[in-house]
């Protein structure tokens, strides 16, 4: 016997993964010029030297199974208290230690966060659309029903008022990704206080936090002097899912972490849930070495020079072809609006041309296709010819 559940999770994989595996496999049949993937985000910017520099030092200036044994179960102590440190400088909080729990990466801290709040087979998760799909695989996972906030806005920001429409006594938690995967939106300070008010009123009517569960791998990674805004800022019952995947070129290395606000009503009580559903993953403690690296690295800045370049070719091409496409503050990505609105048909006819895009309909966005332009220059200037040839041939296709 086996669990019918996790073999349908393993059996047919993401969207994306087929779609990257695809193309590796078309590369190596036909050339890697003859493929413009646009399916994966996967940093294309090498770590800073800075990192390599922190690893080696680490490696060479340390005892050896000092640097490579365990730490406690919610990070090194030294490493968290940089942590609520550097958040406290940026954003004025009251982050401690012991508020910092150190994960494999924003995946284990979304997972060990909604294990945290959620009452299996209780609760309620909400997650806005377009989401990262994975999202309704943890919320399951952790025993929620998933609900999907559909978009209501043209520029994709949130109806505060649809929310409210969809609270419920059984709604533990929201989760809010900004930078937006996949459209690149960042949700303005203006929508956060909306979104921040009605959770807030609801709460105190049903008795019970709801909390904001805020998934930021992309923060840093923002263009024309856009600032997110900080959630525990706006909103007191708040957990932040960090990752350094993007903002350090590391996804590879699996290093992020889970910052309770302290400013939450039982702060304490869900830090320690935290650490409980970490223990019940099986999650022992984060990777040593990536931890004092990180502890170390933490003011480094991203270069965004490159994806801002691939950025304004890959936006501004696609727009002067005739494609619709959602403005991008911040992530890379490109949220795409296809003509006819069938994204799956769009996806497959892509392939013809070489050109791999992921369909919205994972996302919660029926109709949209998503670009990771985190590739190389040449790959976009390359696959722009392609990209009208495809427009053309597909809204032919459509207008019959």
């Amino acid at each position: 016997m086996y669990n019918k559940k996790a073999y349908g999770l393993g059996s047919v994989r993401s969207v994306i993964r087929e779609l990257f595996e695809y193309g590796k496999q078309r590369a190596a049949e036909y050339g890697a010029d003859k493929v413009f993937d646009f399916s994966l985000g996967n940093p294309s910017v090498p770590p800073p030297a800075a990192v390599e520099e922190a690893i080696i030092d680490f490696v060479k200036s340390t005892e050896p199974v000092a640097l490579h044994g365990y730490t406690s179960a919610q990070g090194d102590q030294g490493v968290r208290k940089a942590v609520a440190e550097y958040i406290n400088e940026r954003f004025g909080t009251t982050f401690t230690a012991d508020c910092i729990y150190m994960t494999c990466g924003a995946a284990a801290a979304l997972t060990i966060a909604l294990g945290a709040v959620v009452t299996p087979e209780i609760d309620e998760v909400i997650a806005v659309a377009p989401y990262f799909p994975e999202y309704k695989v943890f919320a399951e996972a952790a025993g929620a029903a998933f609900k999907v906030l559909p978009i209501s806005k043209k520029d994709f920001q949130i109806d505060s008022e649809a929310l409210k429409k969809m609270l419920t006594p059984k709604t533990a938690a929201i989760i809010l990704n900004s930078p937006n995967n996949p459209s690149g939106v960042v949700y303005n300070d203006e929508c956060l206080k909306e979104v921040s008010r009605v959770l807030g009123s609801y709460a105190k009517e049903i008795g019970h936090p709801i909390y904001i569960i805020a998934d930021e791998p992309y923060r840093e990674l923002v263009y024309g002097g856009i600032v997110p805004g900080y959630i525990p800022n706006f909103y007191k019952d708040s957990i932040v899912c960090y990752s350094y995947s993007k903002l350090l070129s590391l996804p590879g290395e699996r290093i992020g972490y889970i910052a309770v606000n302290p400013e939450a009503a039982d702060a304490k009580e869900i830090y320690l849930a935290v650490m409980g559903a970490g223990r019940a993953l099986g999650y022992v403690c984060a990777p040593s070495l990536m931890q004092y690296v990180v502890g170390r690295c933490l003011r480094l800045k991203p270069d965004l020079e490159a994806y801002e370049k691939n950025r304004e070719l890959i936006y501004g091409g696609l727009s002067k072809i005739g494609y619709e496409c959602v403005p991008p503050d911040g992530a890379f990505y490109l949220f795409v609006k296809v003509p006819g609105g069938d994204a799956e048909a769009f996806s497959e006819k892509a392939k013809e041309y070489g050109v791999l895009v992921v369909p919205g309909d994972g996302f919660g966005a029926e109709g949209y296709v998503r670009l990771s332009y985190c590739v190389a220059y040449e790959t976009i200037k390359n696959a722009l010819p392609h990209f009208e040839s495809l427009y053309e041939d597909f809204t032919r296709k459509c207008a019959h």
